[in-house]
């Protein structure tokens, strides 16, 4: 059970939204609410029960008796921040490829010389569930010393039916395991596997591993959120994407899928048309796609990350934001993006994406909330959200940004549902 937990005396709470939006555009995006002086009271539920000012939170509760009080005198509070793509269940590392694509290699030619998802996939395959579970709880925990309190984690090293179900197994268990919140996705069409084409691969996912993982979920053995395709041109195209979609949506899946980002696949136009909930990449998007996007209120989960170190063009984050698209943010955190820090990732969409301080904090937060079908619950520091925060060493808000690889000396504590899960003693004074 969480205890009653009050942080008190912040230099600024930083709610990012408090009219129950459940995600931000445009203007919303640049005008984030924030407290200065301000509390947090967190209840034995682990709900939000009041944030405001320290002086009307002190005269509300004042003969209250809290289990735990921090003095947050110099501080600032965030909510917990949530990264909305990664892929954390693998075994085999690539730093071997890293030095390739730093010769010049392509993502596609690393991939086609039997690199990339396929050398993921044969050290996935041979690996016991253990093994799996110790790599994924590891990962996960300095996602957590980097202020992510909820994360998307995805299957798609098995290709499949026995190893992405593995895959999910071992996410599912992380997520009983540990104090993070896990947004679960079935990502079987990753890759096309080797022996298989495309038409045969899409066959296998829509008549035998979709009804086996539903059946898992019927029975309450296995939990999965969303289910995801790498749509993409020598992977999986348009047609097989909507079968495969469609298929986990008939489900009760939540659509958010790889799209439009090796080259203009028209993915956005599909997920706008199937109602996805986000779509991930977008660096090829097209106008058409972008105003696709807006009109139906699915998220672009732009990723960083992989731009930078694919040397890929930068998604179009300025265009999407001015025409009103959904913009949230994740690591990519893979064998081939070895990132596991959204304050890095909102450092890198600041300078490379051209998106301002405030715009990234939204979408680290309230906007990947929204792409995991989650901003009912978290994404803000309002009243009867889930008490998810960080405190920072810091006198504004902006260090966490700003300090490009210093979280660790700025992140003083993470709290999930109200319990302190990090304790960071290794803070700098600025």
């Amino acid at each position: 059970m969480s205890r009653l937990l009050l942080v008190k005396g912040a230099e600024q709470v930083v709610l990012v939204c408090k009219s129950g939006e459940k995600f931000l555009t445009k203007e919303g995006m640049q005008n984030l609410a924030i407290i200065e002086n301000g509390s947090v009271v967190i209840g034995h539920d682990g709900q939000i029960k009041a944030v405001g000012s320290a002086d009307s939170i002190e005269s509300q509760f004042r003969d209250t008796v809290f289990d735990k009080v921090i003095d947050a005198t110099g501080m600032c509070v965030l909510p917990g921040l949530i990264d909305a793509h990664t892929h954390p269940v693998w075994a085999g590392d690539r730093v071997h490829e890293f030095a390739m694509k730093l010769a010049g290699a392509t993502y596609m030619e690393v991939h086609e010389a039997g690199g990339g998802i396929h050398f993921t996939v044969k050290h996935t395959r041979a690996a016991p569930p253990e093994t799996l579970l110790e790599g994924l709880k590891g990962r996960l925990e300095r996602m957590l010393r980097a202020g992510t309190t909820l994360v998307e984690c995805k299957s798609g090293y098995g290709l499949d039916l026995n190893t992405e179900l593995k895959m999910l197994s071992v996410i599912d268990a992380a997520q009983r395991s540990m104090p993070i919140g896990i947004s679960s996705t079935y990502c079987g069409a990753h890759a096309v596997p080797r022996g298989k084409t495309m038409e045969e691969a899409t066959e296998d996912i829509l008549s035998v591993q979709l009804p086996a993982i539903q059946k898992q979920m019927t029975e309450g053995s296995l939990q999965v959120d969303n289910v995801d395709v790498f749509c993409e041109k020598g992977v999986f195209d348009l047609n097989s994407t909507c079968r495969i979609l469609q298929a986990g949506k008939d489900m009760g899946l939540n659509i958010n899928f790889h799209g439009d980002e090796l080259h203009p696949m028209n993915s956005a136009q599909l997920g706008a048309k199937l109602a996805a909930l986000a779509i991930s990449h977008l660096e090829e998007v097209t106008d058409e796609g972008i105003a696709a996007m807006a009109a139906a209120k699915t998220s672009a989960i732009l990723l960083p990350t992989t731009a930078y170190i694919l040397r890929l063009p930068c998604p179009r984050a300025r265009d999407m934001l001015d025409a009103g698209v959904i913009v949230s943010l994740g690591s990519d955190f893979n064998p081939n993006a070895y990132c596991c820090s959204m304050p890095m990732v909102m450092h890198l969409a600041c300078v490379t994406l051209k998106m301002s301080m405030p715009e990234a904090l939204a979408a680290a937060t309230i906007n990947a909330a929204y792409a995991l079908n989650r901003s009912h619950s978290h994404g803000s520091l309002e009243p009867s959200k889930q008490g998810d925060l960080l405190i920072i060493h810091a006198p504004r808000w902006e260090h966490l940004i700003y300090q490009f690889g210093s979280h660790q000396e700025l992140i003083r504590f993470v709290i999930i549902k109200g319990t302190i899960v990090y304790v960071n003693d290794k803070v700098l004074d600025l």
